[in-house]
């Protein structure tokens, strides 16, 4: 391979790792690739690609190199990459970002250890199979020499550059599966981390912006002069999303908004209700979709069932809510747009908010900040196109920033369903069909679909995960998506479209089991038959690991055990995007018109695990942002405008609330991690709402929980 040509590998998720051999660009540095420099000093610098909101990818990534590369991993020193021709598709979603980078950065690695052995071999002239490495060193094995990594970077750069380094075995790894903590941990809850919310620009302005207040609303006109006397504010402006108060600082930001006449036009969804939605879902669950998946005789086998079961389910729009609200800083200055963003797709800002300016997506610099909570909502780039614009009004640095309650009102909702849901049995309890049919909306990050993509079966298949990828044998399946078009706004949440369909699958297992006399979780394991592997759409299903997981919570949650009056247990399972496989039980009380959730036991299979107190928080706080979504704060629509504003109406888990938890990770005998930030929400509900019928005998067909 020549220098100067670049390797592209693509990672999961909508992202890229690009590693390019530019050894001649820093003659006095080692650097292999884009993402990988060694300096003469020794110092080793990896620019990540993903962004951090909490998930600790700039706790795992260095730590995949480090092992390949044998390296000090807490001396690695970390820069964030930015949007230019040598980082393209930058992003952090999909649960991603170890998954596509584990090959990438063990190939870096692999590739930098190689020329390092290379260029200490020649300096020796010795053979380079009678060295090894060690904590930033070759060493010679025969005469015990060392020479560090920054002695031999400039020798190393003049290296050819291996087309297929190889990888360690998996038992020669010595970093990957150990338990650390966060390397920013420290920072952040000290205050020294440096987010969205606190980046600066010199002589930078604070706006705030009155929206309107119905979905599609448009201005008529403001009066400002009340506005303009609040003292610090300098200036009302006009945008595309509404009327921005700009300020010297954002009390008086906001306090200047809050002084603003306005005449708003409600626009063509002022009547838009989600009680009314709903009941168009539901009539629409008698309407022909598109056919995600179908297998076996269809109306012939339910026609021979001697047992047919039918339950139908209810799920709401739900916000996103992250504790850092959406805000950037933008400066236009010269035809030049730079934006200090907490963003999930640096690349996507750029090219979008180049877009909207009308120049060149070079001219857009973009500097990703810490994330303060994404969970898809970062996906959009809605607020850093009102900075971008701003900025430009007002030839001045700006700072947006949104309130709670406009990060409440006007964000991408996780978007309502309607799931019908039919199973048959013979006369033996042999299961014959199962039907799964969603009624729901399209997310809007690409845009109205055309009516070809309407119809189209790969199209549609986002929206109805957790439908088609029906994990249990049955001989005859069909999996239905049905869109509905609504006018606010839907975009992916935590674990995309996945938690709906899986509430309502789940919940119908239950239901299953207990039509057919049967012991849920026994019955789930009896319906993993064989074939053991399955290809569910464009997806893969390992159930051998789906009922590993199931035994494991089976026995350390001791299921079956008595527990006193008004407590009982749930399960509920899941694998993943075909990938990770995760199972729980779950231990509620419930009293009256109240559940308390006490006890949860989680297992998962999730490939290799590069560090499993990662792994543990991303489950913990998987669990708990399902169990929000379960009991606690939803949207609902009246008047064209969402009716909850802040924390107070739209709850979430308290700690007071959080029930004990714990974690099983299941060895997995492969060599490739899966994603971890989405898997842990989705059994989250529905295992709650089996426990909740084993305490009462009480179905829940919708949410969020009300007994």
């Amino acid at each position: 391979m020549r220098r100067r040509e670049f390797l592209k590998l693509s990672a999961a998720g909508g992202a890229a790792l690009v590693v390019g051999f530019r050894i001649d660009a820093e003659p006095s540095s080692f650097q292999p690739n884009g993402w990988v420099r060694i300096e003469p000093g020794g110092k080793i610098v990896l620019t990540v690609g993903k962004q951090e909101m909490g998930q600790g990818v700039r706790t795992s990534l260095p730590m995949i190199l480090a092992d390949e590369l044998d390296a000090d991993w807490q001396s690695i020193e970390l820069l964030q990459a930015e949007p230019s021709p040598q980082f393209q598709r930058l992003g952090t979603g999909g649960s991603g970002s170890v998954y596509g980078s584990w090959k990438p950065l063990r190939t870096a690695g692999a590739a930098a250890r190689t020329m390092l052995i290379g260029a200490a071999a020649a300096k020796w002239n010795v053979d380079a199979a009678s060295l090894r490495t060690e904590k930033g060193f070759v060493i010679n094995t025969k005469t015990n020499e060392r020479l560090s990594y920054g002695a031999l970077a400039s020798d190393a750069a003049k290296q050819p550059v291996p087309a297929e380094p190889k990888l360690k075995a998996m038992s020669e790894l010595r970093i990957v599966g150990q338990r650390v903590k966060k390397v920013d941990a420290p920072d952040v809850v000290s205050g020294k981390a440096i987010y969205g919310i606190d980046a600066r620009m010199p002589g930078m302005l604070y706006a705030s912006i009155e929206r309107p207040p119905t979905v599609g609303g448009t201005l008529v006109k403001f009066d400002a002069t009340k506005a303009m006397k609040v003292r610090g504010v300098r200036s009302v402006v006009a945008i595309k999303a509404g009327v921005a108060v700009v300020a010297e600082n954002s009390w008086a930001a906001m306090k200047g908004r809050e002084a603003l006449a306005i005449t708003w036009e409600p626009g063509p969804n002022r009547a838009f209700n989600s009680d009314a939605h709903i009941k168009a879902l539901e009539a629409a669950a008698s309407e022909p979709g598109v056919t995600i998946r179908k297998e076996g005789e269809g109306a012939a086998a339910l026609a021979r069932a001697a047992k047919t079961i039918e339950a139908r389910y209810h799920y709401p729009f739900y916000a996103h809510a992250p504790v850092e609200p959406m805000n950037c800083v933008a400066s236009f200055r010269d035809g030049t747009c730079e934006l200090r963003v907490p963003t999930q797709a640096p690349n996507r800002a750029q090219q979008l908010v180049a877009e909207f300016l009308g120049i060149k997506p070079e001219n857009v610099i973009v500097h990703p900040t810490l994330i303060g909570g994404g969970f898809g909502r970062r996906l959009w780039i809605d607020y850093a196109i009102e900075a971008a614009e701003l900025s430009r009004a007002i030839a001045n640095p700006v700072q947006v920033l949104w309130t709670r309650q406009d990060d409440m009102r006007h964000g991408h909702f996780q978007a309502a369903s309607v799931h019908q849901l039919r199973a048959a049995f013979d006369e033996n309890n042999a299961p014959l069909f199962w039907g799964h049919k969603k009624v729901s909306s399209y997310h809007n990050l690409r845009g109205a679909p055309t009516a070809q993509e309407r119809a189209d079966v790969e199209y549609n298949q986002d929206s109805a995960w957790g439908v088609y990828d029906v994990p249990y044998a049955f001989p005859s399946i069909e999996a239905t998506y049905l869109s509905i078009d609504v006018p606010v706004p839907i975009g992916p949440w935590r674990a995309v479209f996945s938690p709906s369909s899986t509430f309502a699958r789940e919940c119908f297992v239950d239901e299953v089991a207990q039509h057919l006399g049967k012991d849920p979780l026994q019955s789930r394991l009896d319906m993993l038959g064989e074939p053991y592997d399955i290809t569910a759409g464009s997806l893969k299903i390992d159930r051998t690991r789906l009922r590993r997981v199931l035994e494991v919570v089976r026995e350390k949650s001791k299921w079956g055990s008595p527990l006193a009056q008004g407590r009982g247990r749930g399960v509920a399972c899941n694998v993943y995007d075909g990938d990770t496989h995760i199972a729980y039980v779950v231990e509620v009380t419930a009293h009256e018109n109240s559940v308390r959730v006490d006890r949860v036991v989680a297992a998962v299979d999730c490939g290799v695990v590069i560090n499993p107190t990662g792994i543990e928080q991303q489950i913990e706080g998987g669990i708990i942002w399902g169990l929000s979504s379960a009991l606690k704060g939803h949207i609902t629509f009246r008047d064209g405008h969402a009716e909850q504003s802040t924390y107070r109406d739209f709850e979430v888990l308290r700690m007071n609330e959080t029930p004990a938890i714990e974690i099983h990770i299941v060895p997995s005998h492969g060599e490739q991690p899966f994603g971890m930030g989405e898997p842990p929400v989705p059994p989250i509900v529905p295992a709650v709402v089996n426990a909740i019928f084993a305490a009462t005998g009480k179905r829940i067909r919708a949410l969020p929980i009300r007994l």
